[in-house]
């Protein structure tokens, strides 16, 4: 072995001690309630399909009739010869239920947010983060070299002391270099955390915006589908999606596709089909993924959309009340117990690392797939199952999972 691989096999050591090396995990079997793993058929708790989309007919059938007619691939990159007319149909088809003017469709949510925020921000400007952001809005953040600041998870109070220390650096970058433009504020949350599976406080933060005249972007990753009148997020149900200038969102969680999006105002988007290198330098999304998620959307606002949102929070109810509160009586001072929540997304906390690996091993002896979250996707020390439920799901799977769960709550 060279030199080269011996380091790595050592680092891969090094995570396996730690109980922080992962596997890649073949899935023999279409996304849905149940998987099929290593021969073995198992009851499905880790998707971000929420409404069941994924699997559904008329997704399959838009993506089919989009290959035969546009074929596998765009072959090349939107601004050359590659955007198709799907892609264009799905971007009327966003703005429209969002209610913005406009929309702009990238290749992953992950794409979604480099293109963006290093579009909009340069090494004069400042970001505001919650401390819980996705790793893609972090790694934006960098790239950008914007001034980054963090406050404390839905801290309001953080939020304001971050906000007036930006004011004041905008007004003495003003007066001091007169010749370019004032520091811009840019405020990033996501509006359904996808970790914890709680929300942030957007009526307020966005009074906060207005108040210091910042900007907002609010990531609706987890919350589109699933809140408001008519689904468009949780910015609906909170009344505030006039004061978003930037609502970033997932086409492969709830919509049950593929890619990411931004909506908002036209200078917006037409700014970044010029400015964001995400967009500008790849090759355009399949003409398949655009179209399953024109269905989607377009399912998530009819009738049918509206009833498995109500599935879905029975489901989400019928779970919560089983498992909160979970008795604490272990002796080392773990604890094994559901954070409340108010999304889709229950964090079952358990801290050490090695029994989030066990307990979700005991989990699959019972037939059940949820995965241990381990550093670096959440804190160390503050590992966790990660239970996602969705509308597909049954009233007996839900029970099921209540059962195993509290079978397992001692485990070591």
């Amino acid at each position: 072995m060279n030199n080269f691989n011996q380091e790595l096999t050592d680092r891969l050591g090094i995570l396996h001690a730690q109980g922080l090396r992962r596997e890649l995990r073949r899935v023999d079997s279409p996304p849905g309630t149940r998987i099929r793993i290593d021969g073995r058929t198992l009851l499905n708790f880790s998707s971000n399909d929420y409404l069941g989309l994924a699997g559904d007919p008329l997704l399959k059938e838009a993506a089919i009739r989009a290959v035969e007619k546009y074929g596998a691939g765009s072959g090349a990159s939107r601004l050359i010869c590659g955007s198709l007319a799907p892609h264009h149909e799905l971007e009327e088809t966003l703005a429209n239920f969002k209610g913005a003017e406009a929309a702009l469709s990238f290749s992953t949510g992950y794409a979604t947010a480099i293109g963006t925020i290093c579009a909009l921000l340069g090494k004069n400007d400042v970001m505001v983060l919650d401390k819980l952001v996705h790793a893609c809005i972090v790694d934006a953040a960098r790239l950008s070299g914007a001034k980054i600041r963090v406050f404390a998870h839905n801290d309001l109070d953080g939020l304001e002391k971050m906000l007036r220390w930006s004011s004041a650096f905008r007004l003495s970058g003003s007066m001091l270099k007169r010749e370019l433009q004032p520091p811009r504020i840019l405020i990033v949350t996501e509006s359904i955390f996808s970790m914890d599976g709680d929300a942030a406080p957007l009526r307020e933060i966005a009074a906060l915006k207005e108040k210091y005249g910042a900007w907002l972007m609010v990531d609706e990753a987890h919350a589109t589908g699933l809140y408001g009148k008519n689904r468009r997020g949780l910015a609906e149900e909170s009344g505030v999606c006039g004061q978003i200038e930037v609502q970033m969102g997932t086409l492969g969680k709830a919509v049950g596709a593929s890619g990411g999006y931004i909506c908002g105002s036209r200078p917006l988007i037409d700014y970044l089909v010029n400015r964001a290198r995400s967009f500008i330098f790849s090759t355009a999304p399949v003409p398949a993924a655009a179209a399953a998620a024109t269905a989607g959307v377009r399912l998530i606002q009819s009738p049918e959309g509206e009833r498995r949102q109500r599935v879905l929070w029975e489901h989400v109810e019928k779970c919560r009340t089983g498992i909160l509160p979970v008795p604490d009586s272990s002796k080392d001072g773990d604890r094994l117990e559901a954070c409340p929540t108010l999304s889709a997304i229950i964090p079952i906390l358990i801290g050490d690392e090695a029994r989030a690996v066990a307990a979700s091993a005991a989990l699959r002896e019972r037939d059940i797939f949820v995965p241990a979250i381990r550093y670096p996707t959440v804190a160390r020390g503050k590992a966790r199952l990660r239970v996602t439920l969705t509308a597909t799901h049954t009233p007996d799977d839900v029970s099921e999972l209540v059962a195993a769960l509290q079978s397992i709550r001692h485990h070591k």
